[in-house]
């Protein structure tokens, strides 16, 4: 975990189904660039929210 790191909720679909997956990024640029590595570009991914506490 780097500083300045926060918990980004990812709204993707996978192969047609629907996923929510909670992702540790410092942005939401690196948040989809940590799904894309994991899943390739078949993801697609509909929204980035930085989950509240």
């Amino acid at each position: 975990m780097r500083c300045g790191s926060k918990c980004f909720i990812v709204e993707m679909e996978i192969k047609g189904e629907k996923q929510i997956k909670p992702v540790i990024a410092r942005t939401p640029i690196d948040a989809r660039k940590t799904i894309r590595l994991e899943y390739g570009a078949e993801a697609k991914i509909f929204s980035v929210i930085e989950e509240k506490k």
